[in-house]
């Protein structure tokens, strides 16, 4: 399995389980100059756009796939969300970034790690 497949994979995969937990897809695979966000979604507990980083590994032989999300990853998350926001007419108060890790060795275990950014 390629590493392309085993990222639509884990993004099928979040996208399953945010929709299970209620959460609206906005927009999938939002791409810009300064990068692209997985999914957009908007929580269903305080109407926040979240913007999701999702990381899919098949093992753990180079760490955790949320070990995967540097600082300079979240710069160009940010850089364009703020650019869907601008697009779109969000308010730029009522957004964060999450990152949902999967391990599929590990019975395909989803880790959901929620407000990760520091807007």
């Amino acid at each position: 399995m390629s590493n392309q497949s085993v990222g639509k994979q884990g993004e099928a995969m979040a996208e399953g389980y945010l929709k299970e937990k209620g959460y609206c897809i906005l927009a999938k695979n939002f791409l810009k100059r300064s990068g692209e966000i997985d999914l957009i979604v908007k929580d269903p507990e305080n109407q926040e756009v979240v913007f999701v980083e999702v990381k899919t590994r098949r093992s753990n032989n180079f760490g955790y796939p949320e070990e995967a999300v540097t600082q300079k990853k979240l710069d160009k998350i940010e850089q364009t969300a703020l650019q869907w926001l601008e697009e779109k007419d969000f308010s730029e108060n009522d957004w964060r970034i999450d990152v949902i890790a999967i391990e599929l060795q590990n019975n395909k275990k989803i880790t959901h790690l929620k407000n990760i950014s520091l807007n």
